[in-house]
């Protein structure tokens, strides 16, 4: 099968027929044949194509260009960072690309040109040198899997088309006459299950741009919006990640509304789904039925549809030769040619046409695929029970409060969980939610344990693009508290690792701020970053007094830490002028906020530190610093990127958060040295301050307004 029955199912639908309907225009069958033979004509003689660009029919049609002449297609996701957009660029050879966005490929420094638009979409070029792929190749699917580093795998149009035929046959009860495109086409589920699969139906594919559905960057999602598209455009089909189904979902419960009736088929894929937040999804109107795929797969393999569920993610597509071998799944589909590699070190190809999962599981006696786990995932307890991660992390994110979990506890009692908690959850909401889970899960793969932390994103490297746990770094970013949790008297943990595990709720309880939330979202105004920017100013300036003042004040005892209380003074002095021109880089008045009088919150802070300074023990300051050095470290440059993509302001405007993020990372190590050296009393006392000062911080935090309301002021 090649991409002609794609083209002769388009040619034999009514001329008039909408295929494609985007915000400004539908497209009717004969207007895309000759729009895609428009673009076919200026594709002749171009390598590689490269699209980056929001959902749209443009989109869609270069797509179609580039099968019909034999370009090589290569989807460029809009989530990725500019190094990785420029590795998958430079490693395939990309010549041409269509964009929405020129300026940041164009600031990638790799020699593209414009030429004349195309379709709304600017039109680049470079000349380059060819980079040898394997014969046949159509499309490269990048992903950045466990890795920061994307991976290409090249794809047959055979392989993804006899995909989208199998998906055609499995849903051939179902009369989808309409599909609602809701993941970003780069994605090569949707690619093939939301494009090929209803072109070969003969379904009109709706398009609305990605934020019109509630997408705000890829940390973030209003399910509000999605309801109302999926109202709006009464589809039969679409396609869902788990946490859109359990945001839509939630909000469904929360408002007491229900799914569009038209509905009659919602695919969840990309992760493990439990099974009690499909039951609610249906309960509420959304057919959600679990499948299976991987990129090297062509995409889907597995589907569960009405009137054939299994208990696991579905019975194999048509096409799909499926085995099972040491419990390892294997599979063959034809689409998958090997992997885009530098040409010094070749490339890596499917010997046998056989690509192993790396996924476990079994086949049961109706045929249906049932999963169990990631091979290289599986955590061994040390009482010799085998538990998969994603079995456990599926419970847990079936649970409102509960917005991202990574589960460990390999060689280890019992299971540990790294929770981020959902908008507004409290400490006291996610001990509920896991005591919920356990209570249906068998005792040896209970949560015995969890610490909370800021979300999981391909930004801060925890999160793959399509919004998988990356466990490895998960697990050493928060070691210490991991460490903490299975400590014993046996085996005393370092204080500032104690310190850490002790002050979990207090830090949770700063983390929760409404604000931090909408932030790590991508939902920032200009006036809430100009605000924090000012509160920062008011106690920043103050650092440089206070660490003299603790100088001063340190008994004979403490004199060992003068040296390095003025070591911190050399790095932190003048560091309130950095603020000042971040605020006018950002378009504030900075002057005025030099002049201004701070807010309650932060003088209270700054109060309360001065006064344990000079009337307490001047060690508890290490408790104001442990507080706010590893804040930053968790959050300071995640948020500047947040904020920078959501106001477009120039780098100029991050210098105090950028520079403390890194800058802070060095003194964590440097403080826990200073504070294993210690006495017990001056550590018990460090401990006590820091409590208070998470508190008082937080205020800052939650006092500071939050985006709609800076937006009305």
């Amino acid at each position: 099968m090649s991409g002609d029955r794609l083209f002769a199912a388009l040619a034999a639908r009514a001329p008039e027929a909408v295929v494609l309907r985007g915000p400004a225009r539908a497209w009717s069958a004969r207007a895309v044949l000759d729009e895609v033979a428009v673009l076919a004509a200026r594709l002749e003689g171009r390598r590689v194509l490269a699209v980056l660009a929001d959902n749209s029919p443009a989109w869609v049609m270069a797509d179609l260009a580039a099968l019909q002449t034999g370009t090589v297609h290569l989807p460029l996701p809009a989530f990725f960072s500019a190094a990785q957009l420029a590795h998958m660029l430079t490693q395939t050879g990309a010549d041409t690309l269509l964009t929405d966005q020129p300026e940041r490929i164009l600031a990638l420094g790799l020699g593209f040109v414009a030429e004349a638009p195309w379709n709304g979409l600017s039109w680049l070029s470079r000349t380059t040198t060819a980079v040898q792929l394997p014969a046949g190749t159509a499309k490269i699917s990048f992903t950045s899997g466990s890795t920061g580093t994307p991976k290409g795998a090249c794809l047959t149009a055979a392989g993804l088309l006899a995909t989208a035929a199998g998906l055609t046959r499995r849903l051939s009860g179902l009369n989808v006459t309409r599909h609602l495109v809701i993941l970003p086409l780069a994605l090569l589920l949707e690619n093939t299950a939301g494009i090929y699969a209803p072109l070969l139906q003969g379904a009109e594919m709706v398009l609305p741009g990605l934020a019109t559905l509630g997408w705000r960057g890829m940390a973030g999602f209003d399910p509000a919006a999605l309801q109302q598209a999926v109202a709006s455009a009464a589809p039969q089909s679409l396609i869902l990640v788990p946490e859109l189904l359990k945001a839509w979902t939630l909000l469904l419960q929360a408002t007491g509304q229900h799914a569009s009736p038209a509905l009659a088929f919602a695919a969840v894929g990309g992760a493990r789904v439990d099974r009690g937040l499909l039951m609610q999804a249906r309960a509420l109107g959304i057919p959600a039925y679990e499948g299976y795929g991987l990129t090297e797969c062509g995409s889907v393999v597995c589907l569960n549809v009405p009137g054939d569920e299994g208990p696991g993610v579905g019975r194999p597509l048509p096409h799909v030769r499926l085995s099972i071998e040491d419990g390892e799944v294997r599979i063959a589909t034809g689409a998958f040619l090997g992997y885009v590699e530098p040409a010094q070190s070749g490339r890596r190809t499917a010997p046998d046409g056989v690509f192993a999962t790396g996924d476990l599981g079994e086949i049961d006696a109706q045929g249906h695929l049932r999963l169990s786990g990631r091979r290289k995932n599986l955590l061994i307890t040390s009482f010799g029970r085998n538990i998969s991660p994603e079995w456990v992390e599926s419970v847990l994110l079936a649970q409102t409060a509960v917005a991202q979990a990574a589960v460990t506890g390999d060689a280890r009692p019992w299971l540990a969980a790294v929770l981020v908690p959902a908008r507004g959850a409290t400490l006291a909401d996610l001990q509920a939610a896991v005591a919920r889970a356990n209570s249906s899960l068998p005792d040896y793969a209970r949560i015995g344990s969890f610490i909370t932390a800021p979300p999981f994103t391909p930004d801060n490297g925890q999160a793959t693009g399509n919004g998988r746990p990356v466990r490895s770094a998960i697990s050493t970013q928060h070691a210490a508290a991991l460490a903490a949790l299975y400590a014993t008297e046996d085996k005393p943990m370092p204080f500032y690792d104690q310190l850490v595990a002790d002050t979990a709720t207090d830090r949770a309880q700063l983390l929760g701020a409404p604000i931090i939330a909408d932030c790590m979202q991508g939902q920032v105004a200009l006036g809430s970053y100009l605000a924090f920017l000012g509160q920062a100013f008011h106690h920043v300036r103050h650092t440089t007094p206070l660490l003299m003042s603790v100088g001063a004040r340190l008994s004979e005892p403490q004199a060992w830490l003068r040296r390095p209380v003025a070591e911190y003074i050399a790095e932190e002095i003048g560091h309130e002028e950095w603020i000042l021109d971040d605020i006018r880089a950002a378009g504030g008045d900075a002057d005025a906020a030099r002049a201004s009088r701070p807010d309650l919150p932060a003088e209270l802070m700054v109060a309360y530190a001065y006064d344990l300074v000079h009337r307490g023990n001047p060690a508890g300051f290490f408790g104001m610093v442990f507080v706010l050095e590893g804040t930053s470290v968790a959050l300071a440059l995640m948020a500047a990127d947040r904020i920078q993509q959501a106001l477009q302001l120039p780098n100029a405007a991050f210098s105090y958060l950028r520079s403390h993020g890194t800058l802070d990372q060095e003194h964590t190590r440097h403080l826990a040295d200073l504070l294993e050296q210690m006495t017990p009393a001056d550590q018990q006392e460090v401990l006590r301050c820091a409590r208070v000062f998470y508190r008082l911080y937080g205020d800052i935090f939650r006092a500071l307004p939050s985006a709609k309301e800076a937006t009305c002021n």
